[in-house]
């Protein structure tokens, strides 16, 4: 018998194996989030920041990388720390998500998240998240996850430049999030727009302090893109020159070039760039897209603006080019024709697996909605087919875990209880909807396909930036008013859709994503829109264990923070046996 082949494949896998072991790295990062004055606007407010920096510190790891985070909070209130856009591999312990996998790191506490990077590459972020306040406004930052051990599906740029979207309130916006959860009335609107901490040459007391880049001619460089904005969606260009779109949510894609781009709400995006212009100085500058009807009427804010620099000499005093290719904000065309260009990349190297033996099919209605009083006053609510999410006592991961009864219940609707022309004018009609903390729980291995539904109700239909913790998913398509379930699907990409965690649901229309259930946890599924996450667009999917340890969740961590309110609660045991 010849053993030398086999005992040569083996070494080899052993050597990769070993090379990947010693080069896969873990990196330590100490947030502290602490309060800290900032002005702008000609105003000058205290609001809380990790490191004393806006925006937060950027984490850079290589992909299969660990990263521990130890978040002291230094603030008057307890919040935790999300890590967008990373599946956490069986440990949804450190998701970060508020109430569903973790109950707030209280003040003067402090609490290690151990982030584990998977499959991602490209730009990710990571952000304060719950659905009681909008801290995650002022406490965000990006993630760069590099390719391990090989190089970029395109061409090695020169340099690189992360430009974070935000959005500015001169005054502490969680004071006036407090009286809204508490009389149920709309959210307030931003003073401005932000590019990387600043507003932008058109806005008061500010041009001074706009953002700048630096560029030498004839180089490429990697732009990194993050729309860390509260409820916008967003357009972006940079006067005179093309971008090229090579990733998304740190997934690749394959490249086409295009004037601007548009990002959902939380979403991140990688594009190139050629300093191929004559030297000058060059706006790059972002625009809203689309806001509701009912809420936001008339709202078109100063466009955000940094600029792009080019070096050497020429005349600095001349005007700033401004690009003209930006949409208008209600250019529902144009966001609909950026979206269909997003394509996996798909190739040998970056293999995709499109689900196509779906066992749960689930069609969900995104819906902005009222409950009106006895004495005809409102509570603004919105919902999951017509469940408005309720935070329980204790985090929903913790009560699985544990097997804690009265948290949650496992039934979630697979459809919304009513049928009717979701994309009407439906003025005032309204689908009363039920106030519960509802999960859904899936079978390990389980192949999902949801088709989110965007409604009119009170005539307030919008993009609704759809966002699954601990999952990515293919989106097949995407198309205008109720979805046909029979003409619908002819139209889906299953050969390269786009591998995401955060998508858009048109307004008045449809999104179909697919994923395979494979990351045992706790997971939020929800509007990533800060508006409607309050007023309870939000749910959960349980992912049940597999058959063994590496398809069970992770032991929990020995410190992880306490739910006051429930300690006397938290005597249950573990619904499952699990391993490291």
């Amino acid at each position: 018998m010849d053993v030398a082949p086999a005992f040569s494949v083996l070494l080899l896998f052993l050597v990769r194996l070993s090379l990947w072991v010693v080069e896969a790295e873990v990196h330590h990062y100490d947030f502290v989030v602490a309060e800290k004055k900032f002005t702008r606007l000609c105003k000058t407010k205290s609001m809380l920041v990790v490191n004393g920096q806006f925006p937060g510190p950027t984490i850079y790891v290589h992909k299969g990388d660990t990263v521990l985070v130890n978040v002291h909070n230094h603030g008057d209130y307890g919040l935790t720390i999300h890590w967008h856009g990373v599946k956490q591999p069986r440990n949804p312990w450190s998701d970060g998500s508020a109430y569903i996998t973790q109950c707030p790191i209280e003040p003067a506490k402090n609490f290690t998240y151990e982030v584990v990077f998977s499959e991602e590459e490209g730009t990710l972020w990571w952000h304060a998240n719950s659905n009681r306040d909008w801290t995650r406004n002022t406490v965000h930052g990006a993630i760069v996850v590099y390719p391990h051990g090989s190089s970029y599906p395109f061409p090695t740029p020169h340099g690189e430049q992360i430009l974070i979207f935000g959005t500015w309130f001169t005054y502490d916006v969680n004071k006036v999030i407090k009286e809204i959860l508490r009389t149920g009335k709309d959210v307030p609107i931003s003073d401005a727009y932000i590019i990387n901490g600043q507003p932008g040459d058109f806005c008061a007391c500010s041009k001074e302090m706009t953002y700048r880049w630096q560029v030498d001619y004839g180089k490429t460089y990697l732009i990194r893109l993050v729309n860390a904005m509260m409820n916008e969606e967003f357009f972006f260009a940079i006067a005179g020159h093309d971008l090229t779109v090579v990733g998304i949510d740190g997934s690749y894609l394959k490249p086409f070039t295009t004037s601007y781009v548009m990002l959902a709400t939380g979403q991140t995006m990688d594009v190139l760039i050629e300093t191929n212009q004559s030297p000058s100085r060059y706006y790059m500058a972002g625009r809203q897209y689309y806001t509701d009807n009912l809420f936001f009427t008339g709202y078109d804010k100063t466009n955000a603006t940094a600029i792009l620099e080019y070096r050497g000499r020429y005349n600095r005093l001349s005007s700033v080019f401004f690009p003209e290719t930006l949409p208008s904000y209600t250019d529902y065309d144009s966001a609909t024709q950026f979206r269909k260009n997003l394509k996996s990349l798909a190739s040998k190297e970056h293999l995709i697996h499109v689900p196509g033996n779906i066992t749960t099919r689930m069609y969900i209605t995104a819906s902005m909605d009222r409950i009106v009083h006895a004495d005809m006053d409102y509570t603004l609510l919105s919902s999951l087919n017509n469940i408005s999410w309720v935070n329980p006592s204790t985090d929903v991961l913790q009560a699985y875990y544990r097997n804690l009864s009265g948290i949650y219940t496992s039934d979630f609707p697979d459809e919304p209880p009513y049928y009717f022309d979701f994309v009407a004018d439906l003025g005032d009609t309204s689908t009363h909807p039920l106030k519960g903390t509802k999960v859904k729980i899936l079978e390990y291995g389980e192949e999902v396909e949801i088709v989110f539904q965007s409604t009119n109700l009170l005539n307030a239909s919008d993009e609704h930036s759809m966002y699954i913790h601990g999952n990515k998913y293919y989106v097949l398509g995407e198309g205008y008013g109720n979805f046909n379930s029979t003409r619908d699907p002819e139209t889906y990409n299953l050969v390269d859709p786009p591998y995401l965690s955060t998508a858009s649901l048109p307004v008045k229309g449809w999104l179909t994503i697919r994923f395979k259930a494979n990351n045992p946890g706790v997971w939020g599924m929800h509007c990533q829109e800060g508006r409607h996450l309050i007023w309870g667009m939000n749910t959960v999917l349980i992912v049940k264990n597999g058959i063994n340890p590496e398809t069970s969740i992770r032991s929990p961590p020995p410190n992880m923070p306490s739910c006051q309110s429930s300690l006397s609660i938290l005597r249950g045991r573990p619904l499952e046996v699990s391993a490291e």
